[in-house]
This record gives structure tokens, sequence and C-alpha cells, in this order.
């Protein structure tokens, strides 16, 4: 089983910055899981795609409404995956959730069978 805990989120005013963490443990193998992934729930919403990335960073993806202001990174020694917000607006708050993927990588939420708990994003204008 594996365990994904995500941290750092908070209220913060709009136009500022947040960098949310996200860490696996238990059977966790990052060279297995291939992909990791950030996804949000803003309230009364569907689950959405925020960013992804590969193991070896060979390949990123961001959703339209983020690109440019959000940047996904990972330490495959950590076991960490971690997404830098900037300019952040009222809309993007939300329940931020980390996720990780040994099937496939990218915005779409079927491939993550490994889900963290989440982390409240709480924006104001």
């Amino acid at each position: 089983q594996v365990q994904l805990v995500e941290s750092g989120g908070g209220p913060v005013q709009a136009g500022g910055s947040l960098r949310l963490s996200c860490s696996a443990s238990g059977n966790y193998n990052s060279g297995l899981y291939d992909c990791m992934g950030w996804f949000r729930q803003p309230p009364g919403m569907p689950r959405e795609a925020v960013a992804a990335i590969w193991r070896l960073n060979t390949g990123i993806y961001y959703a339209d409404s983020v690109k440019g202001r959000f940047t996904i990174s990972r330490d495959t020694a950590k076991n960490a995956v971690y997404l830098q917000m900037d300019s952040l607006k009222s809309e993007d708050t939300a329940i931020y959730y980390c996720s990780a993927s040994a099937l496939g990588c990218g915005l779409n939420s079927a491939v993550y069978p490994f889900w963290g708990q989440g982390t409240q994003v709480t924006v104001s204008s």
C-alpha cells in the first residue's frame, strides 16, 4: 500500500504564492510509480486536473487554467512531488490532492490509483 501525504496548503491573498508538497511512503518504489500528479476540487465542483510529471522529468503536463502560474517538480530520491503556485486567484481555491501512478501519466484522473487526503488552499481577494 502506498501513502501520499500533502502539506503546505492554507489561506493566502490573491496574487500570493504557496508551495504544496507531497511525500510518498509505504510500499512505494519511486522507480515503479513513474508519474505523480496534482488534482484539485473546488467547492461544489468535480475534481479537476492541475499538473502531472514523469519520474525522470521527461514529461510535464499542465491544465490550461494554471499554465504560466504553477510549476510542478519532483525529487525522486525523496519520493516527493511539489507544486509551486504563484499569482494565485480566488478561483484556485480548492482541496488539492496528490496522486501517483504506474499506469501512465497525464491529466486524466483515471490513470491514478493512489491518492492523498488533500490539503485545503483558500485564496481571498
